[in-house]
């Protein structure tokens, strides 16, 4: 089959983290588009939960297209799937949004690799034929070492005096949630297609942002043709990526497609840099990049 070949799945596995790449520039130029202030959390709410609903109905309409049953798994499944969008796509981007708004994009698309080392240490605990390994020790090591060198700063602060709560610490927190919940997902996908669940999460969760935004008095600014473009967007790089990442998990082994996770955080420090005019030559944050990647590399490369 064609999504087996090595170049196929290079191209569109790039491609994806290109997608979830352009997602930290997206998202702060679109607070900036839509009025929205720094502080104005329930406003950022409205804004990502308008966001995955569109793209949770692109991807659902997707899958009815490819003839697909959207509401077989019943309602245990569908009590699963609302538990899995509230935590990977609610709970989650509640911190992420948060978090980019109180750091920079070249910042948050480093930090948030950290999901990639989560990950690793709980699957170590909860698959016993996914252990921690020694390359993925050093993997994990080699990567937090790299979030610690980005939130350097010397002086009066200290040497993490780069690093605060609300921003690089919301992020991280994000990229733990997704780790949990991503193994929660892999375990529904056993018994629920993974694109039909990819869908339902993001609508669930999505509806859930907006609710919880309208709820606190959130709102989003004059809407201009340029901010349309790039909530519109938003929703379709997630579509796109989901789904395109779930058909190739499908029909290859994870090791051949989560390799390319390394990229992600290139992607989305030099697409930040390039569109919000954001400093990316300072050696922290070079430094930094560097042995995020070479994190991800080690701890997701297929053992000989």
């Amino acid at each position: 089959m064609w999504l087996t070949r090595r170049p196929v799945v290079a191209a569109l596995a790039l491609l994806c983290c290109l997608l979830w790449g352009s997602s930290y520039p997206a998202i702060k130029g679109g607070y900036a588009l839509f009025g929205l202030a720094t502080e104005d959390l329930p406003g950022k709410l409205v804004f990502a939960g308008w966001r995955f609903v569109g793209a949770g109905l692109m991807v659902l309409v997707l899958a009815r297209l490819l003839g697909k049953a959207l509401f077989a798994c019943g309602r245990q499944g569908m009590r699963q799937l609302a538990l899995l969008g509230l935590a990977q796509t609610t709970l989650q981007y509640v911190f992420f949004y948060l978090g980019l708004a109180y750091t920079t994009g070249v910042k948050g698309a480093i930090m948030n690799a950290t999901a990639t080392f989560f990950s690793v240490l709980i699957a170590h605990w909860v698959y016993h034929n996914d252990r921690l390994t020694h390359a993925k020790a050093w993997g994990c090591a080699i990567g937090f070492a790299g979030v610690m060198v980005v939130n350097l700063r010397g002086g009066a602060q200290g040497l993490l005096g780069g690093f605060s709560w609300l921003g690089e610490g919301s992020v991280v927190l994000a990229a733990l949630i997704l780790a949990a919940a991503s193994i929660y997902g892999k375990q529904l996908s056993r018994a629920i297609d993974p694109m039909v669940m990819t869908g339902w999460q993001l609508f669930i969760g999505g509806a859930a942002l907006l609710a919880i935004g309208w709820a606190t008095g959130g709102a989003m600014g004059q809407a201009s043709g340029a901010a349309l473009a790039v909530l519109v967007y938003l929703a379709f790089l997630s579509a796109v990526a989901f789904s395109v990442w779930s058909l190739l998990l499908k029909h290859n082994r994870v090791s051949q497609v989560t390799i390319y996770n390394f990229s992600v955080p290139v992607f989305g420090a030099v697409l930040s840099a390039l569109f919000l005019n954001e400093t990316l030559l300072a050696w922290p944050y070079l430094v930094a990049l560097v042995l995020v990647c070479l994190g991800i590399w080690l701890v997701t490369r297929e053992p000989r």
